[in-house]
């Protein structure tokens, strides 16, 4: 027999909650196929076989609460199992990776259709309990609240030298790398300039002490049916504008599959988050606890600004970072974002790769 257990679930949690049964008594199972679905305070987890052979008993039920090395069932792995039988198909998760907005909304097309009207007689209410998942991001957002002397500052962006550079090189970079010049690369080098001249903004309070950083642990925010997830990009303060754009990728296609471990949420000294893939114009971002400083990104949209005492229009985003008071003086998050505007308005001075 064997026997199959509740994975690690990170430093912090020690307890989570069996949210399906992906495999029934009975089942055949086949090494890597999806067994059941757990989920913790930080995150939604499979359980997968490591082992092949016949599914002969449920050792714990959905909704149950379970720990890190519990026996929730066993597999008998004397009986062959033909290995040609498909894995259990998974559930469809839909996820929005906060990672590049659009150019400029887009306007409503008018229709002639007829518009149903509610039928407003039948009115109805429905109650389901919160997920674990919900429940934790509801309690670390008030927390941060609660704790931090939260203040946001806000400031804009030309995007015009971005996106001229993206056309320019998208082809080159694309054939040499194998993905695509996105907008998140040159804001997480710009974040990562900017924090290394303004330490403060990537450190945090612990107790009595401030924890400053050398490095650059990026989070990235991340919105999915469960809940927004912040998983971390290592070290981008060294990473090429490719290995960005990389891994990025990776982060959102695991948070896409359900395939984010607690290695992947845990630490990140920054983080950004992109309200304007929802269409957001303007918002003030509340901090990634313990972290002391947050960049939210918006909408670009075309507007009139001056330039050489011309009024062109330009393509503009609005900034905000959101910050801990106790910690970051107002100047630095002021400098901090005006040292980010003015990166992001010269990105010919970042190299690229190509």
């Amino acid at each position: 027999m064997f026997d199959i257990k509740v994975p690690s679930l990170g430093e912090s949690d020690t307890e989570a909650t069996l949210i399906t049964w992906l495999k029934d008594v009975g089942d055949d199972v086949l090494v890597d196929d999806i067994i059941a679905e757990i989920e913790s305070d930080k995150i939604t987890m499979e359980i997968t076989a490591t082992e092949s052979g016949k599914l002969v008993e449920h050792l714990a039920e959905e909704e149950d609460t379970v720990e890190p090395g519990q026996v929730i069932g066993r597999i008998d792995t004397s009986v062959e199992v033909s290995q040609a039988k498909a894995p259990a198909a998974k559930p469809e998760k839909k996820v929005e990776p906060q990672i590049e907005p659009e150019p400029q909304a887009e306007t409503p097309q008018e229709s002639s259709a007829p518009v149903e009207e509610q039928d407003l007689a039948e009115r109805e209410v429905v109650r389901e309990p919160m997920s674990r998942l919900r429940k934790r991001i509801a309690t670390r957002l008030k927390e941060a609240q609660n704790t931090a002397a939260m203040l946001t500052t806000f400031n804009e962006v030309n995007m015009q030298g971005i996106m001229d550079m993206r056309q320019e090189h998208q082809e080159a970079f694309t054939q040499k790398y194998g993905v695509k010049l996105g907008f998140m690369s040159f804001f997480t080098k710009a974040c990562a300039v900017a924090c290394a001249e303004y330490p403060s903004i990537n450190a945090y309070i612990e107790g009595d002490d401030v924890v400053y950083h050398n490095y650059i642990d990026m989070g990235i925010a991340v919105s999915t049916d469960n809940g927004l997830m912040v998983p971390v990009l290592r070290d981008a303060g060294i990473k090429s504008f490719a290995d960005i754009e990389k891994g990025i990728i990776d982060l959102a296609t695991k948070a896409r599959e359900g395939g984010l471990t607690p290695d992947d949420l845990q630490g990140g000294t920054f983080s950004i988050t992109n309200g304007g893939i929802f269409g957001s114009m303007l918002s003030t971002p509340i901090l990634n606890t313990p972290q002391s400083a947050i960049l939210g990104m918006h909408t670009i949209q075309q507007r009139p600004v001056v330039e050489n005492g011309a009024i062109v229009a330009r393509p503009m985003m609005y900034l905000a970072l959101s910050y801990d008071h106790r910690l970051i003086d107002g100047k630095d998050a002021v400098q901090f974002l005006v040292r980010v505007k003015s990166l992001l308005e010269s990105p010919e001075a970042f190299d690229i790769g190509v």
